[in-house]
């Protein structure tokens, strides 16, 4: 989620080609990034298709989760990237590729983000007292949190641990009440992590458990945030499994209401949502 030149909001996501009838998770394998519009504050959105000029590669390959943040007086994206289209989850390197651009439709490569490993996706920006850090999923590694740090979003300082334990991804910084939050897709819930320096983090309970979200984004205005989440109208983590029946490969995206309250971030995903993105706090 990201607010464009002319304080239009922009959506850019993963899509899925539930249709594909390839074997095992090629169907999630593949993928360009979509885009949607919308000039009414997020109440209604026009689907512009999926956004060119990403690929640096020959033939179908695979774009994932992008990251669009306005920094450096340009738009900034830096999207999950692997080669091919693979019919299995394991065993394929991934990296996070680095592109801007000054409209949100015309992008320009700018290479491989430099991280400390082969098998990196999921980039979340956002900036620092110094520069900018970024976290993303580090799969050689248990599947776990890992950051660097940038002066200028081109050059990246070391790897380092974050969060780390139970595997998880999908990490996403936001700053409400006084506190820095993050929230990392568990597969059972945004595990949620507070901290007042960007650097120590502290496990704070979860949210959107039921309906289970997953990798969110995050909107926030001077009292409340709003939480951009993908689930499933048919569950995938039933007898199915992951994606062998249709149904359960369609996502919808939803959105929540978070607060602080006393301390912790709380979120009520079936309290109705007040959504005006024209109330989002300012980033430029």
């Amino acid at each position: 989620m990201v607010e464009g030149p002319d304080g239009t909001w922009w959506l850019f996501a993963t899509q899925r080609r539930v249709h594909d009838d390839g074997p095992g998770v090629r169907w999630v394998h593949g993928t360009d990034i979509a885009v949607a519009t919308s000039t009414d504050g997020g109440l209604t959105w026009t689907h512009r298709g999926v956004v060119d000029g990403l690929d640096p590669g020959e033939g179908r390959n695979t774009l994932w989760a992008p990251e669009v943040v306005f920094a450096e007086g340009r738009f900034q994206m830096f999207v999950s990237y692997i080669t091919g289209a693979p019919e299995q989850w394991a065993g394929h390197e991934r990296h996070i590729l680095h592109h801007v651009s000054d409209d949100l439709v015309t992008w320009e490569y700018r290479g491989v983000v430099p991280l400390g490993s082969d098998y990196v996706i999921d980039a979340c920006v956002a900036p620092t007292e110094t520069g900018y850090r970024m976290w993303f999923k580090d799969e050689a590694v248990g599947s776990t949190t890992w950051c660097a740090d940038s002066d200028d979003l081109e050059t990246w300082g070391p790897s380092r641990p974050v969060i780390e334990g139970r595997p998880h991804e999908g990490p996403n910084v936001f700053t409400l009440g006084g506190w820095h939050w993050m929230i990392v897709d568990e597969w059972r819930g945004q595990a949620v992590y507070r901290s007042d320096d960007l650097a120590r983090w502290t496990p704070d309970g979860h949210v959107l458990v039921d309906p289970r979200g997953h990798h969110a984004d995050v909107v926030t205005t001077d009292d409340e945030a709003w939480i951009f989440y993908f689930t499933h109208d048919v569950s995938p983590f039933g007898d199915t499994g992951a994606g062998e029946d249709p149904a359960t490969r369609r996502a919808v995206v939803r959105v929540a209401v978070a607060r602080v309250v006393d301390g912790h971030l709380v979120c009520d995903p079936d309290e109705p949502v007040q959504l005006d993105l024209r109330r989002a706090t300012r980033t430029r």
